[in-house]
C-alpha cells in the first residue's frame, strides 16, 4: 500500500503580512462599491435626471441680407441662420464628408471615443503641441447648446457627461442633424442652411461633393478657411476633407479626384462683412429695427442702383483730385427718385478709411440751401416773384449779415434775390415773414432736426442732415409734401413661405401749395444765379449753400427724374477758403447728374457777382414792400446753434458771408 504523502503545510503568516493582505482585501472592496456607486450615479446621471432637448442655440441678433434693385447681395449683419434641415435635407455626401473630417467612428462609439481620444492624445504628444482633437460630434453638440466655450477640466466633465445623455436619448441621426444645424461656418452663418445660402446662394439638398466637402472643412477653422474671404485655404481644407472619405472608404479615388479638379467658388454675388458701404450699413440699421428678434434671417430687397454707386465715386474721386491744398477733406452725396427712392449714397472720401456716414449721420450748416423754407414762407404769406425787396446793409444787434463779396444789389426782386442768394434781403423777408412761419414750412416739407428760433436761422445757421435736406427738395420735384426718404422696398424671411414683413413705405400724398413758384426760383439759381456750375441742356433746379467762414459747401438740385444732394466740408470743421456751394458741389452735381440722365453739361461761367449799386428797374409793384431803408435792430436775436453731435459742429454767430 502507497504511502500518504504527509499535507503541504505554509508556514504562518507574519504579523506584519497578515495586516497588509486583510488592508488590500478591503481596498479592492471598497474600489468595488465606489465603481458599483459611481457607475449606478452615472447610469441614473444618464438615464434618469431631465435633460431639455428642446433647448436650441439663441440667436442675439436677427441677420438681415441687403439685396440692390437689381438683386445683388451688397450686405449681411447678424448670425445668418435658415430653417433648420431635416435629415432628408442632407445630402448623402454631406453627412460622410462631416464624417469622415470631424468623427469618422461617430456611428460606433456610444458619445465618447476613448480610441480617438487615445488616438489623439498620441499624435498630439509626438508633436509636441495639440495637432488633433478627441472630441466628437456629439461632445460638440453638447458644447454648442449646453455649455460655454471656457478651457477647463469641470467643462471637459460636463461635455463628456451631456454626450452620454445625448446618446441615450437621440438616434445617430437626429444628434448629427442637430449639430449640423447649430455649428458655425464661418461668415456669420450659423447652421448648415445658412451656410448653403450664404456660400453658395442654394438650399442643402442641391449642395454638389465638392461644396459639402468645402463646408465639412470650414468647420474647424471657420475664420482662416472662410471661402469669402480665403478660397485658397478653404479649397485646401476641402482638398483635405475628400482625403478624409477616400481614407473612410466612403469615397473612391476617382471620385475625389473630380472633385478636386473642379474645386467648389463660393456665389459671386454672396454677401460680404468686409466690403461694406455706407448704403449698406445704413439699411441693414433700418431694417434690424423694423424685424426685431425672433423673426430669423430676413431678406430686404432696397432701391439701391450699383452702377449709380460707382458713378457718384467715380465722379467725387474726379473732382476731388482737381482741387487744390486747402480743399475739403470730405464729402457726402445722396441721390434718389423724385417719390425718394434713395438709389445711391456716398458718406465720405473712403469708406475704408471711415464708416461715418457724413450723409446721414452728420448735421451740419446747410447755408443758403435753408433759403428753400424762407421763401416758400413768404409765398404763403402773399409775396411773389416780383415783389421788390431792399438789399442794402442791415444790423441786428452786433450781427451784421452780408452778402458774398460784399455788394448789395439795392432793390432787387423776390426771384432775383433767391437766384443771387443776397442775404441781406433774405434776412429782411424772414423779419416780415416770421421765424415760426419758416419753421413750419421747413417741418413741412421733411426738415425734423431742432431748429433755432432766430433769424440768423434764415442763412442757415442750424445744423441739419444732407439725407432730409435732400428729402426737401425732392418735396418740392414731386410737387407733394413731405417726401420721406426711402430705402427698402420689401422686406421678408430668407426661407420657407414667410409671408412680407415690411413693403413700399406710403408717401404723403398732399400736394405742395405754390409748387410752380418754388421750381421756377430753383431753375433760375441755375440758368442765372449761383449754381451756373450745375447747368444741364435741359430742366436742372436747385440751390446753392455755403455756411459761416466757408466751413460747409452745399449744392442740393433735381432734375425731371432724380434729386441729388452733394456737401464737402471737413470732419474738424476748420475752413476751405474760397469753396462755395456753387463751386466745388455744384460741379459734382452736373457731371454726376449728366452722366446718370444722358443730359449735357452746360458751361455757363461762373455766377456774376451783383454790385452795390445795382438797382434794376421794376415796374410799380403790389405790397408788402420790405424794409425800404437800412435798419438797426436790437432784439437779442444774434447768431445760431452749436450741435455739439459727432464731427457735425455747425452754428455760432452767423457773422459770416453765406452764399
Amino acid at each position: 500500500m502507497a504511502e500518504t504523502p504527509p499535507p503541504v503545510t505554509r508556514p504562518p503568516l507574519r504579523p506584519g503580512r497578515r495586516r497588509s493582505r486583510q488592508i488590500l482585501k478591503a481596498v479592492l472592496a471598497l474600489v468595488m462599491v465606489i465603481a458599483l456607486i459611481g457607475g449606478g450615479t452615472l447610469a441614473w446621471l444618464v438615464y434618469a435626471v431631465p435633460l431639455d432637448l428642446s433647448t436650441e442655440r439663441s440667436e442675439p441678433t436677427p441677420a438681415v441680407i441687403v439685396e440692390a434693385a437689381d438683386g445683388t447681395l451688397i450686405g449681411l449683419r447678424g448670425e445668418l441662420r435658415g430653417t433648420p434641415a431635416a435629415r432628408a435635407d442632407l445630402p448623402d455626401h454631406l453627412v460622410k464628408a462631416i464624417v469622415a473630417i470631424e468623427d469618422r467612428r461617430f456611428f460606433d462609439h456610444g458619445g465618447i471615443d476613448f480610441r480617438g481620444v487615445a488616438r489623439a492624445a498620441w499624435r498630439n504628444f509626438r508633436a509636441n503641441g495639440v495637432v488633433e482633437g478627441g472630441s466628437t460630434i456629439t461632445q460638440q453638440l453638447a458644447k454648442i447648446e449646453f455649455l460655454t466655450s471656457e478651457r477647463t477640466m469641470k467643462r471637459k466633465a460636463d461635455e463628456a457627461l451631456i454626450a452620454l445623455r445625448l446618446e441615450a436619448r437621440l438616434s445617430k441621426d437626429d444628434i448629427l442633424t442637430r449639430y449640423l444645424n447649430n455649428v458655425y461656418f464661418g461668415g456669420g452663418a450659423v447652421g448648415i442652411g445658412a451656410a448653403a445660402l450664404a456660400y453658395f446662394d442654394k438650399p442643402v439638398s442641391d449642395l454638389t461633393l465638392a461644396e459639402s466637402a468645402m463646408l465639412a472643412g470650414i468647420i474647424r477653422a471657420p475664420s482662416k478657411a472662410n471661402a469669402l474671404h480665403n478660397l485658397e485655404d478653404a479649397q485646401t481644407r476641402a482638398s483635405v476633407v475628400l482625403g478624409a472619405m477616400v481614407e473612410s472608404g466612403v469615397l473612391t479615388e476617382a471620385e475625389a479626384l473630380a472633385a478636386r479638379t473642379a474645386p467648389a467658388t463660393p456665389n459671386t454675388s454672396a454677401p460680404s462683412r468686409d466690403g461694406g458701404s455706407w448704403f449698406a450699413d445704413f439699411v441693414l440699421s433700418e431694417a434690424a429695427a423694423m424685424v426685431g428678434p425672433g423673426l430669423g434671417s430676413v431678406r430686404a430687397k432696397t432701391t439701391f442702383r450699383p452702377e449709380s454707386q460707382a458713378l457718384a465715386e467715380r465722379v467725387i474721386a474726379e473732382k476731388l483730385a482737381d482741387t487744390a491744398n486747402g480743399s475739403p477733406t470730405e464729402v457726402a452725396l445722396v441721390a434718389m427718385t423724385l417719390d425718394g427712392a434713395v438709389v445711391a449714397m456716398v458718406g465720405g472720401r473712403d469708406y475704408a478709411t471711415s464708416q461715418y456716414n457724413r450723409a446721414v449721420q452728420a448735421r451740419r450748416q446747410p447755408g443758403s440751401t435753408f433759403k428753400l423754407f424762407v421763401y416758400l414762407a413768404a409765398l404763403r404769406n402773399g409775396w411773389t416773384l416780383d415783389t421788390p425787396l431792399q438789399d442794402t446793409p442791415i444790423e441786428i444787434g452786433d450781427w451784421r449779415p452780408e452778402n458774398y463779396g460784399g455788394n448789395y444789389a439795392g432793390r432787387v426782386r423776390m426771384d432775383q434775390a433767391f437766384a443771387q442768394s443776397l442775404n441781406a434781403a433774405t434776412v429782411r423777408l424772414a423779419q416780415e415773414v416770421g421765424i415760426d412761419d419758416i419753421i413750419a414750412a421747413a417741418n413741412d416739407l421733411g426738415i425734423d432736426a431742432e431748429l433755432d428760433r432766430n433769424l440768423s436761422l434764415s442763412l442757415g445757421t442750424s445744423g441739419v442732415g444732407l439725407l432730409d435736406l435732400t428729402g426737401a427738395f425732392a418735396s418740392v420735384a414731386a410737387g407733394r409734401m413731405p417726401i420721406q426718404p426711402w430705402s427698402i422696398s420689401s422686406l421678408a424671411p430668407t426661407t420657407g413661405n414667410g409671408g412680407l414683413l415690411a413693403a413700399l413705405p406710403q408717401q404723403a400724398t398732399r400736394p405742395l401749395d405754390h409748387h410752380a413758384d418754388l421750381v421756377t426760383l430753383l431753375e433760375g439759381v441755375v440758368r442765372n444765379g449761383t449754381g451756373r456750375n450745375a447747368a444741364l441742356d435741359g430742366f436742372a433746379a436747385g440751390k446753392t449753400g455755403t455756411s459761416q467762414g466757408n466751413r460747409d459747401a452745399w449744392f442740393v438740385g433735381f432734375s425731371d427724374q432724380l434729386v441729388v444732394g452733394v456737401w464737402v466740408g471737413n470732419d474738424d470743421d476748420t475752413p476751405m477758403p474760397g469753396v462755395t456751394g456753387g463751386d466745388l458741389p455744384a460741379r459734382i452735381w452736373q457731371a454726376f447728374m449728366a452722366e446718370e440722365t444722358g443730359l449735357a453739361p452746360l458751361q455757363l461761367g461762373a455766377a456774376r457777382q451783383p454790385e452795390a449799386v445795382a438797382a434794376p428797374v421794376l415796374a410799380p409793384a403790389p405790397p408788402p414792400v420790405v424794409n425800404q431803408a437800412p435798419v438797426r435792430i436790437d432784439n437779442g436775436n444774434r447768431g445760431g446753434s452749436k450741435d455739439r453731435g459727432k464731427k457735425s459742429r455747425g452754428g455760432g454767430k452767423a457773422k459770416g458771408k453765406k452764399r
